[in-house]
C-alpha cells in the first residue's frame, strides 16, 4: 500500500500541473512509444488506432494533468476514476502492469523536461504515482471480485447476424463453453478482441450490449466505420466484423462492465438521448424496461442522419406500444419518402426544445437522463439540462472516444 502524500509533495505535484499541461501530449507520446517498444506484449491491450490517430496520448495528458491539479482533492476525480477503472476491468488489466506504467511513465516525464526535472520533482510523482495506482488496484479488484467465476477473455461463437440499417448489423454471440451467462446491468459493455494478422496482434474494443440481459447470449451492434481509407486503422474491427465474421466464427470477450446503466427495479422517470451508433445501450436499456412491464415513464429520444441508416425503428416502434414509452425521433436528411409522426417526427439534427417540458420531465426532481452519441453531441445536450435547472449528478453519459472503434 502507498504512504499518504507529504503536504511538501503535494505542493510540488500542484506546482508542476501547468507544465505537464504544456507538455502532457508530448511525454504522453513519448511513454506510449518507450513502454510498447519495451514490452509489445502490451499491444494488445492499447486500441492501436487512438495510438495512430493520437486520441490515446492526448486522453493520458488530460488524465495526468487533472490528476495534478486534483491532487490535494480526489473526490473531484470519482467520476474520472470508475470510467477509468470499469474500464480497466474490462481489459483484464492487472496489478502487475502499474509499475510498468508507472516506470514508463516516470521516466518520459524526466527527458521531456531535463534539468527542470528536479530530484524533488521525481520524488512527489514517484509518490503521487504510487498512491493513484493504489486506488485503480483497490477499485478494480472490487469489479473484478464482482465478476465471480468469470474474469479475463472467454471464446463466443457469433450464432448469429442481423442487419439493423445500411450502417449497424447485430451480432447474437454465445460461450463456445456452453455455460451459462452472467446478467449485465441495461447499459453496460463488453470488450472483444480480435487477432489482426495485418499488425500481428490481438486488439480489444468495447461495444454496448444491445438487448436484455440473457443467460444465454449477448447481443453487440455494431456500426461498421469505413475510415478515411481502406487501410485506416480507425474502424479495423468494426470492418472485419462486417465484412469476415459469420456465424460460427470466435471472437473473445470479457465480462459486462461499465457505470452507465439503469437498475430495473427504479421507478423514476427516465429520459434516453442518443444520436447515430449511440442508440445501442438504449435500446438494451428500452427492451429491458418492456420485458419487465415496468410502469417507469420512458422518454426515447433519438437522432440520425437519415432513414437509411436509422437502426431499431421496429423494436422502437414495438415499445411505444407501451403507453409509458413515448419516442421523439429526429432525421437530419430527408429522402422524401418519409411519413412525419411515423417515420420521423422532427427534420434537423436532435432538438430538445422540440421535444418539450412534458416529455423531458422538467420540474421532476427524481427523473434521470441517459445520452449516448458522439462527444460534441453529448456535451450540447449535457449543457442544455444544465440549463434547464437539471442536476448533473441526474446526467449521464456514456463515453465513446477513446477506446471504442
Amino acid at each position: 500500500m502507498a504512504a499518504p502524500l507529504k503536504a511538501s509533495q503535494i505542493d510540488i505535484v500542484k506546482a508542476t500541473a501547468p507544465v505537464l499541461k504544456e507538455h502532457g501530449v508530448t511525454i504522453t507520446t513519448l511513454f506510449y512509444e518507450n513502454l510498447l517498444e519495451a514490452h509489445p506484449e502490451l499491444r494488445s491491450v492499447f486500441n492501436q488506432g487512438n495510438q495512430v490517430g493520437g486520441a490515446q496520448p492526448r486522453a493520458l495528458a488530460a488524465a495526468v494533468w487533472a490528476y495534478a491539479a486534483y491532487v490535494d482533492d480526489l473526490g473531484k476525480l470519482g467520476t474520472a476514476v470508475e470510467h477509468i477503472a470499469h474500464k480497466h476491468a474490462s481489459l483484464n488489466v492487472q496489478p502487475e502492469h502499474y509499475p510498468i506504467v508507472g516506470k514508463f511513465l516516470l521516466e518520459a516525464v524526466a527527458e521531456v523536461l531535463g534539468e527542470a526535472c528536479t530530484p524533488d520533482i521525481v520524488d512527489a510523482w514517484t509518490a503521487a504515482y504510487a498512491v493513484l495506482a493504489d486506488i485503480f488496484i483497490k477499485r478494480e479488484q472490487q469489479i473484478y471480485v464482482a465478476f465471480e467465476n468469470w474474469t479475463g477473455w472467454r471464446r463466443f461463437k457469433v450464432q448469429k447476424k442481423e442487419v439493423e440499417s445500411s450502417e449497424i448489423t447485430s451480432f447474437y454471440l454465445t460461450p463456445e463453453d456452453g455455460s451459462a451467462l452472467p446478467k449485465f446491468l441495461p447499459g453496460q459493455y463488453v470488450s472483444l478482441r480480435l487477432h489482426i494478422p495485418k499488425l500481428g496482434v490481438k486488439q480489444p474494443r468495447q461495444y454496448s450490449l444491445s438487448d436484455v440481459p440473457s443467460s444465454e447470449y449477448y447481443r453487440i451492434s455494431v456500426k461498421k466505420e469505413t475510415g478515411k481509407s481502406a487501410d485506416a486503422i480507425p474502424g479495423l474491427i468494426s470492418n472485419m466484423l462486417h465484412g469476415d465474421f459469420g456465424e460460427g466464427d470466435v471472437v473473445e470477450l470479457t465480462h459486462p462492465t461499465g457505470e452507465f446503466y439503469v437498475k430495473a427495479e427504479d421507478n423514476a422517470p427516465i429520459a434516453l438521448i442518443s444520436a447515430g451508433v449511440g442508440i445501442t445501450p438504449m435500446i438494451s436499456i428500452l427492451n429491458s424496461i418492456v420485458a419487465t412491464d415496468s410502469p417507469r415513464k420512458v422518454s426515447f429520444v433519438h437522432g440520425a442522419r437519415g432513414s437509411e441508416v436509422r437502426a431499431f425503428a421496429d423494436t422502437i416502434k414495438r415499445a411505444t406500444e407501451k403507453p409509458n414509452v413515448k419516442p421523439t425521433i429526429f432525421l437530419s436528411r430527408l429522402k422524401g419518402n418519409e411519413i412525419q409522426g411515423v417515420d420521423y417526427d422532427f427534420d434537423g439534427r436532435v432538438n430538445l426544445d422540440h421535444v418539450g417540458s412534458e416529455r423531458l420531465f422538467e420540474g421532476d426532481s427524481k427523473a434521470h437522463y441517459f445520452v449516448c452519441g458522439p462527444n460534441s453531441f453529448m456535451k450540447h445536450i449535457k449543457q442544455y439540462l444544465l440549463d434547464h435547472h437539471v442536476e448533473e449528478d441526474r446526467i449521464h453519459l456514456e463515453i465513446f472516444g477513446v477506446g471504442s472503434d
